[in-house]
């Protein structure tokens, strides 16, 4: 794991901190515990060292019944949240994509000129805006990728003219 990405025990401590046991407090090893074992139609068994053994990332590997039984008891977070991959970092985004109407935006979305993607951003900026709601935070691999664009975008004079001779040659 890349030492700027957070790992699987770095989401799972976050998720403890963020969401509230049922006595309103911060999860802890304990509580997400026993809030595996009330699980209804769940079979995994989580003792506390389990859990305090993959927060603190001396273990790393849980299987997938482990990982559903946790983020279930979390609260219903999305598992792809405690994968280990950039795309799934985003739990506002990953929570966003449970709603099958912004699926159907996605699908919509799908195919769409970069130019297009821009403009579908800027619009419901600017209509959260307008409702009053609170702005999204961009997100680390979205600002990435936006810098990255422009690196691309910018060329010298001279690497402009490389470059449309080239083209002109292709046709």
């Amino acid at each position: 794991m890349s030492a700027d990405r957070p790992s699987l025990g770095d989401k799972l401590k976050a998720l403890m901190a963020g969401r509230r046991d049922v006595s309103n407090r911060p999860h802890t090893s304990r509580s997400l515990s026993a809030a595996v074992e009330a699980l209804p139609d769940h079979h995994v068994s989580l003792s506390h060292a389990a859990i305090a053994k993959l927060a603190n990332g001396s273990q790393d590997n849980p299987t997938i019944g482990t990982v559903l039984a946790l983020c279930e008891a979390l609260g219903g977070v999305p598992p792809a949240h405690l994968l280990p991959h950039e795309s799934y970092d985003d739990l506002n985004a990953l929570e966003s994509f449970e709603h099958p109407s912004a699926r159907r935006v996605l699908a919509l979305l799908n195919g769409l000129p970069e130019s297009e993607f821009l403009n579908v951003i800027a619009d419901l900026e600017r209509r959260r805006a307008d409702l009053g709601m609170t702005p999204v935070p961009v997100h680390r691999t979205e600002a990435a990728a936006s810098s990255d664009r422009r690196r691309r975008r910018r060329r010298s004079k001279e690497e402009a003219a490389q470059y449309a001779a080239d083209a002109l040659e292709g046709l």
